[in-house]
């Protein structure tokens, strides 16, 4: 299909910058633009709050006006506009939700190491507590020989040498105490992250 003289006015009107041309122009294109977001989210498996909706369609139409509108001024007229239009639009779409995939991945990963950052063996050394409040906390949970190396370790900012040596145990049995504590943490529901 060729490009409809309707829509090559529009579109002259808008690279012109003509009063309303913008506003003709996404009134004749949302609903192309909303079937794409809602295909693209359907054909990946999306289900699309009507927020997420609305950012992607607005994703759309501000990427059509990046740069003075150079999308536009690209066009060929080999096609229909809205053809071209729903190539442009599915790029647009497609980008921003690896975008927002990949930010919320990065985020599921960043908690993730906020709370599983103690290893399970003496090989390198736990992750200090910060909060002094936390540390109380979980010593109140914990046998007498646990909370002092916890003591020792978050509190009294010892290392593992030093509290092997104080208490008489291998070095090597540092880390999984932290890590058995850190444990009884979790399962106790008093493991909340520092923001």
């Amino acid at each position: 299909m060729v490009l409809t003289e309707i829509d090559r006015g529009l579109l002259e009107r808008c690279l012109q910058g003509k009063p309303r041309a913008w506003e003709d122009f996404v009134d004749r294109f949302m609903g192309l633009v909303v079937h794409v977001v809602n295909h693209t989210a359907q054909i990946r498996g999306l289900r699309l709050s009507p927020e997420d909706r609305d950012d992607l369609v607005s994703e759309v139409f501000l990427g059509i006006l990046r740069n003075d509108f150079a999308v536009l001024r690209h066009f060929r007229s080999q096609s229909s506009l809205a053809t071209y239009l729903t190539v442009v639009a599915r790029r647009i779409i497609v980008r921003a939700i690896v975008r927002q995939k990949s930010r919320a991945a990065s985020r599921q990963n960043a908690t993730r190491r906020r709370v599983d950052d103690v290893p399970d063996s003496g090989d390198q050394p736990a992750e200090r507590i910060g909060d002094r409040e936390e540390v109380e906390r979980l010593l109140d949970g914990l046998h007498e020989s646990e909370a002092r190396v916890v003591r020792m370790y978050h509190l009294e900012g010892k290392s593992y040498h030093e509290i092997s040596t104080a208490i008489g145990v291998s070095e090597n049995s540092i880390g999984p105490i932290l890590s058995r504590a850190r444990s009884k943490m979790r399962r106790s529901g008093l493991n909340q992250p520092a923001g």
